[in-house]
């Protein structure tokens, strides 16, 4: 079984994409980001399209993707090879960001070492906005992310809709809350939930989601029929529909896993693109 809500165009145009292949080529940057928030430097892959070097006119819309829990910048470089192809195919710049080994992306109110909202939101868009020549606004910035990053890119994207214009999640824990026992460290980011459970609740972005009705941010999420988060995945797709929130929502057969995210993106590659078309 697939559910797909407002699918229709995507899938158009992705069938576009299989079926016309092009000769494609690609540049992937490594650079470190200085963090004054966190006070260290975060490392970060840059995928440019080929004609980046010889159209230094134009100006590139951006793509930021979030790894998930425990991984690092390279992991979905590691998991899904393909995205340095769509660099060049969709004329788009890719950026992988640090989001450390569990931050699930945010600005910790129990830990001040962790503010990786601000980091992502105030300095890693302003460094790549300074250094490289993207369209430098929301229009051409959109984040995506799997598992914790999943989480982590709706997260941002709702509270910020003024720097990322889309969001999307693959395999997301949408709500923090049902994983207070087997919780990645969460304890260590938001604090005991047994004294601090209103930061479990202002922290999960299925609470926050009223915000995305008010800025009309498009999302997209999608999650594996034998994922664990498969629960707060659909839950967080009632809660949308109950705010008459338009967005995407698929369920297809998958796992946990990267054999699930590396055929995820393919289809959120494409949403990306659309959006950015479009705007």
């Amino acid at each position: 079984m697939v559910r797909v809500k407002y699918g229709c165009f995507f899938l158009t145009l992705l069938t576009i994409a299989m079926t016309h292949p092009r000769s494609l080529a690609y540049n992937v940057d490594t650079i470190g980001i200085y963090s004054p928030s966190m006070q260290k430097t975060s490392p970060c892959l840059v995928i440019l399209p080929d004609s980046y070097q010889s159209n230094t006119g134009k100006r590139y819309p951006v793509l930021y993707l979030l790894h998930g829990w425990s991984g690092n910048y390279t992991s979905w470089i590691s998991d899904a090879p393909q995205i340095v192809k769509y660099a060049d195919a969709y004329q788009m710049m890719i950026v992988c960001p640090d989001g450390g080994y569990d931050s699930w992306y945010l600005d910790s109110p129990v830990d001040s070492q962790y503010r990786y909202e601000t980091h992502i939101v105030r300095e890693l868009v302003r460094y790549i906005d300074y250094y490289y020549h993207t369209v430098a606004n929301n229009t051409g910035r959109a984040i995506g992310g799997l598992s914790m990053g999943g989480h982590g890119a709706v997260y941002l994207g709702v509270r910020n809709p003024e720097v990322f214009g889309a969001a999307g999640s693959m395999c997301g824990g949408m709500d923090l809350r049902p994983f207070r026992k087997n919780d990645w460290d969460l304890k260590k980011i938001l604090g005991d939930p047994g004294v601090f459970g209103k930061n479990w609740e202002q922290f999960s972005v299925i609470n926050l989601v009223e915000n995305a009705q008010s800025v009309k941010i498009p999302l997209y999420l999608d999650c594996g029929m034998d994922d664990f988060f498969l629960p707060v995945n659909r839950a967080m797709h009632q809660r949308l529909l109950e705010l008459h929130i338009p967005h995407i929502y698929a369920e297809r057969p998958g796992a946990h896993d990267a054999a699930y995210w590396r055929t995820a993106i393919d289809f959120q590659i494409v949403f990306f693109h659309h959006f950015f078309e479009k705007a």
